[in-house]
Order: C-alpha cells, then sequence, then structure tokens
C-alpha cells in the first residue's frame, strides 16, 4: 500500500489548483478571444504544472516537495502575464461589419475550396451579407491567410478537409469550389485532378441530397477546350483533347457537369453550374503559372514577360469581384443550366504583355520573349454573357484598367513583404 502524502502537503497542492483555476478569467476574455495558440500555450503549461504536482517523487522532504510546487506555479505565473501583457498591448481581434440576419433569413453554406483565390472572395461576400460559413479546404493550393480575418467570428468555420472524403455538415447552399485552377497546379497530379472533380463533386452531391440543399458547381470556360465557335455560348459542346496534358482538369469538370444534371434528373438535386472564365484579383497565387500572375510578376522583378508562342492567342479577363456577384445571383436565382460568367472584352495575349509590361514594368520595363506554344492552349476564349444578362441580370462593372491596377498593387505588396520576411530569417 502506498503511504498518503502528508495533509498539509494536499492542503497546499490544492490551493494552488484552486489557483491556477482562477487564472484563465482573464486569458479567456482576452487572448484566447484573439487566438487559439496562446490559450492553448496556458492549458499545455496547466497540465505540465499539474503533472508536476501529482508525481513528484515520494522520498523527498514535505518542505522540498511545498518548494517545488511554489517555484514551479511561480515560473507559470510569469508565462501566463507575459501573455497576457502582449495581448493588451494587440487588443482584441476586430471583423469587417457583418450584416445581421434573422434565423429564417441566415443561411449556413458551405463553400469547398474556401481558402483559394476565388473562393476566400466569395467567403468575404457571404459572410459580409451575414450567413453562417463553413470553409473547407486541403490547402494544396489555398492559403489560409486568405481566410484569417475571419478566424474567431461566430459565423465563421474552417475545416481542413480534403473533398475525395465524404463530409457530414447540415448546411443549405454548397459552393463547390475545390479544385486546382492553374495549369502548373492541376498537371502536377492528374491523377488527384481527376478524383477531386469527380469522386469530390460526387460527395457533395450525395452531401447536397442527403440535406437537401442546393449546389453550385463551380465548372470553367476549359469545357469549350480549343473552341471552334466564337464566341463561346453554353449550347456549345466544346472541342476538347480527352488525352491531352490538360484533359485531367477539362474533362474532370466536364464529368462533373454530367454528375450535377444526373443527380438533378434522379434525385431532384437543386443544381447550379457555372462556367468561370479566366478571373484575375487579389490574393492570386503569385507564381501559380497563370498568365496575369506570370506577367505581374515578371514585370515587378525585372525579368522578361515569357509568351508561349506568337501571342496573338486571345483571353478575357474578368475581375474577381464581379465572378463573385455572378455565383451568388445563379445560386439563389431560378436557372438551373449552365450560365457563362466572364467578361466578354478580347484582348490577345501580346496586347496584354505589352499593358502589363507599362503599368507594372517602372521607367526600364523588362521585355516581351516569345517561346514555344503550350500544347492544346486555346486560341481564342471569350465568353457570350447575353445568357447571364437575361436570367441573372448581371454583367461585369469592374474596368480593366481598375482591376488591373489593384491586382498590381497587391502583387507589389506581397512582394515586398517577402522580401522583409527574407531579410529578417
Amino acid at each position: 500500500m502506498n503511504p498518503l502524502r502528508p495533509p498539509s502537503q494536499v492542503r497546499v497542492i490544492k490551493h494552488y489548483i484552486q489557483r491556477i483555476a482562477l487564472l484563465p478569467s482573464t486569458m479567456i476574455s482576452s487572448a484566447s478571444v484573439r487566438t487559439g495558440v496562446k490559450f492553448a500555450l496556458w492549458t499545455s503549461l496547466v497540465f505540465v504544472a499539474f503533472a508536476l504536482l501529482v508525481s513528484l517523487p515520494r522520498g523527498v522532504s514535505e518542505r522540498q516537495d511545498v518548494h517545488t510546487i511554489q517555484q514551479q506555479l511561480h515560473n507559470l505565473e510569469e508565462r501566463i502575464s507575459q501573455l497576457e501583457k502582449q495581448t493588451a498591448q494587440t487588443g482584441v481581434k476586430t471583423y469587417m461589419k457583418t450584416k445581421f440576419l434573422s434565423i429564417k433569413d441566415r443561411k449556413r453554406i458551405l463553400v469547398t475550396g474556401g481558402a483559394g483565390f476565388v473562393g476566400s472572395h466569395l467567403v468575404d461576400a457571404l459572410m459580409l451579407q451575414g450567413h453562417e460559413v463553413t470553409v473547407a479546404d486541403n490547402f494544396f493550393t489555398g492559403r489560409k491567410s486568405n481566410v484569417e480575418h475571419w478566424v474567431g467570428h461566430e459565423n465563421f468555420e474552417m475545416i481542413n478537409h480534403d473533398v475525395v472524403d465524404p463530409l457530414r455538415i447540415e448546411v443549405d447552399q454548397i459552393y463547390h469550389l475545390a479544385s486546382p485552377a492553374s495549369p502548373p497546379h492541376y498537371m502536377y497530379n492528374p491523377i488527384k485532378t481527376i478524383k477531386t472533380n469527380t469522386q469530390g463533386t460526387l460527395n457533395l452531391l450525395g452531401l447536397a441530397k442527403r440535406v437537401r440543399a442546393r449546389f453550385l458547381m463551380a465548372s470553367t470556360s476549359e469545357v469549350y477546350g480549343d473552341p471552334d465557335v466564337h464566341p463561346q455560348v453554353e449550347s456549345y459542346w466544346g472541342n476538347v483533347n480527352p488525352i491531352g496534358p490538360r484533359a485531367c482538369y477539362d474533362e474532370g469538370k466536364r464529368v462533373a457537369e454530367t454528375m450535377c444534371y444526373a443527380y438533378q434528373k434522379q434525385a431532384k438535386v437543386e443544381v447550379r453550374v457555372a462556367r468561370i472564365f479566366n478571373t484575375y484579383g487579389p490574393r492570386m497565387h503569385m507564381n501559380d503559372g497563370r498568365v496575369v500572375s506570370n506577367f505581374i510578376m515578371q514585370a515587378l522583378t525585372g525579368d522578361p514577360l515569357t509568351i508561349y508562342g506568337k501571342g496573338q492567342q486571345t483571353r478575357s479577363f474578368q475581375y474577381v469581384s464581379d465572378l463573385v456577384d455572378g455565383l451568388i445571383r445563379l445560386m439563389n436565382g431560378n436557372y438551373s443550366g449552365p450560365v457563362n460568367v466572364g467578361n466578354p472584352e478580347e484582348r490577345t495575349i501580346l496586347d496584354f504583355a505589352k499593358e502589363i509590361q507599362h503599368l507594372a514594368g517602372g521607367s526600364s520595363p523588362p521585355p516581351i520573349v516569345l517561346k514555344p506554344a503550350a500544347e492544346d492552349d486555346p486560341r481564342r476564349r471569350k465568353p457570350d454573357i447575353s445568357l447571364a444578362g437575361r436570367v441573372l441580370g448581371w454583367k461585369p462593372k469592374v474596368s480593366f484598367q481598375s482591376g488591373i491596377q489593384q491586382t498590381i498593387d497587391y502583387f507589389r505588396r506581397e512582394l515586398k513583404r517577402q522580401l522583409a520576411d527574407t531579410s529578417q530569417s
């Protein structure tokens, strides 16, 4: 039978445990609101201290025992005081003002890929409207920094989750944006890209069926492939190479659209399909391989602007806020067929490079260099958005000059921040 601790020692231990129990009141109202990291540190320190209290060697004297307890608790209290001082200096986290919605008007919304470029802007818009938003992202291309300004808000939740695995959650609407979208990213692991757009979409359509949620699929203009019809209308079936390097993404999205309408027909799921054309804006990956980010980064760093081919291929660029507006209108509208969401203002890649060269290249803009054309690169890309105008009352509002300048400014700030971080490390 193990000997019990002396009664006086037990009283001392109880006394200090009670003192520890009183400490969280200030931490909960300050530091843990600011971030869960500090509170987690406090919790771990308490567990360490408690372990020391209950596992002291039986052979030491009571005086040594009490002295050890006092020393450990003193160190613990000092560290907690330091955290509280840091919290007082930084202040309590504040959020952008969100609209208040009643229970009947407030929706529970799941955004897959919500930490990505487009997804994070969509999350901002939905949060500001007053809805409850859950982000599910595996952070392959998404970044926590894109949505960190909402972390801790009562209407926001973030889940580290890969949509290839089933997700069980109660929601009213699902925006399915999860998929790498730039060629280098989706070509990096083509099988994973296919699984995300097929198995991932199947999982989420199953979720929509079970909880009776409306489902919006973020499809792409890539379903048109290298089009023979110009501009591209929703009734055009496309011209896609099913075994080319881009097929993992192009055909993955085409199958995802097929799944949507199969679930609509067979299981009565309310589906919406947005065919998204080239989009740009803040929070784009600086090195994602897309033409906008490539040209801006090359111009800001003084590297030659690289064009693959002769630069006569065309693209139509829309600013991200216009896209978000179109997605929300489509989700809440009554039209269930595919809808093009893009800006019909068409320009050649060469002309686009010259504009970026002028806007971001400084006093000595870098040269433009032509390289061999990429395989299966579409020759022309321009949406016909007359359907979006009729059924959604939507059209792009942000001019190219305004949007591209905001994007350049964002890239310039990010570049400076990266340089500052590098110099400090």
